[in-house]
């Protein structure tokens, strides 16, 4: 009898998905949590099982505004953060606070495909803005605005998905400037922000909030773990008091006020400093393995060594269609993300995103030698069929 389904993503056994943008069950700290949620249910408080406070536990945003103290580099005020339930529900509720359906919004070329989805959801007219090694163009930007203005650029700005590219300080203060001037939100998708491997990223757009044209948002999923579905926004107050004042918190009380009661703990314990050591080191030796396998079964691809976050982007041959290519991964019991869904203007088809976190050495080094037989298998057939045209 097949076990009732609890995780999202169900990966038959041999095959190994490379495309996968989850952490490992391996890496994810259930002793910890456990820790955590022992000493919460041991204090003889039953106020956490309560309708919680709009905004977000005070006591929560309170540690949590001390960890991203540190870790950010400047003084996170807790009055300029609002508990969300992820991202993800960032991003809707941003959605529907800000936007109706029709309106125009910007996101980078490439960008993450399942935001894509959230706007899709909306209704929302997606407009796309180049991007470079260095990040979102600002003169890209700058010709999209010169129409009427959209109501939010959306961007990945640190290890982005699924490039890995980060976007310069010079560019960020160049982009809140046009938002500024032109009256649109940043929406900073800063979930990568934390986990730098070999070098130290810029400040992340939470240091722009005195701006009410910023909005940035983090999440628990990538640094401790997604299911307990727990992140934050970090925007001027005026912004936070537009969520907390709405009518979905006034009827339902503040989201996740359970979590955030045991994540407390974590936080406050240091557990949540030292996971994140924890998954930087093995993450970052990952990198190593990823790229010498790559190196040596895939020299056809192009691409950078990321610097944090969870991806490789390939590029191949223009004349490669990748998302042709994974129709027939399954037969090589190996699997990845074409480029095209990363793309708002059905671009991009000769690009491959690779996620270096799942899966420990010998099963990245096996499902890139899968894939260069993959590879191989379609790059003769595209080369005998070339041969035979008129």
């Amino acid at each position: 009898m097949n076990p009732l389904p609890i995780v999202q993503t169900q990966i038959p056994p041999d095959v190994i998905d490379l495309g996968l943008g989850n952490p490992p069950l391996s890496l994810l700290p259930l002793d910890l949590i456990r820790d955590s949620a022992q000493q919460a249910l041991s204090q003889n408080d039953n106020s956490i099982l309560q309708y919680g406070v709009e905004q977000g536990n005070g006591y929560f945003r309170a540690a949590l505004a001390n960890f991203l103290s540190d870790g950010y580099g400047f003084s996170v005020n807790p009055e300029n953060l609002f508990i969300t339930t992820g991202i993800s529900n960032g991003l809707d509720l941003i959605c529907s606070f800000f936007t109706k359906a029709g309106d125009t919004i910007l996101v980078e070329e490439p960008s993450y495909f399942l935001a894509l989805r959230i706007f899709a959801d909306h209704g929302l007219n997606v407009v796309s803005v180049a991007t470079d090694e260095n990040g979102l163009v600002p003169a890209s930007l700058e010709e999209k605005l010169a129409g009427s203005p959209p109501k939010f650029l959306y961007l990945i700005p640190t290890f982005q998905n699924p490039t890995g590219y980060t976007l310069t300080q010079e560019r960020r203060e160049q982009i809140v400037r046009l938002a500024e001037k032109h009256n649109f939100l940043i929406v900073a998708d800063e979930v990568y922000q934390l986990l730098n491997y070999s070098e130290q990223p810029p400040k992340p757009f939470g240091a722009f909030v005195e701006s009410e044209n910023v909005i940035s948002l983090g999440s628990f999923s990538k640094i401790l773990a997604p299911g307990l579905r727990l992140g934050w926004m970090q925007a001027h107050a005026n912004i936070i008091n537009r969520f907390a004042n709405s009518g979905l918190m006034d009827s339902g009380g503040g989201l996740n006020p359970f979590t955030s009661a045991i994540l407390r703990g974590v936080i406050e314990s240091g557990g949540l400093k030292s996971n994140i050591g924890k998954l930087k080191s093995q993450y970052a030796n990952q990198i190593a393995v990823m790229d010498e396998a790559l190196r040596r079964h895939l020299p056809e691809a192009k691409y950078e060594v990321p610097h944090g976050g969870y991806f490789f982007w390939l590029q191949f041959p223009d004349q490669m269609d990748i998302g042709a290519l994974r129709k027939q991964a399954g037969a090589f019991n190996v699997d990845f993300r074409q480029g095209a869904l990363f793309s708002s203007s059905g671009g991009l088809k000769n690009y491959m995103r690779l996620c270096f976190v799942y899966y420990e050495a010998d099963k990245i080094e096996e499902g890139i030698r899968r894939l260069r037989e993959l590879y191989l298998s379609k790059r003769s057939f595209t080369a005998a069929y070339t041969s035979t045209m008129p």
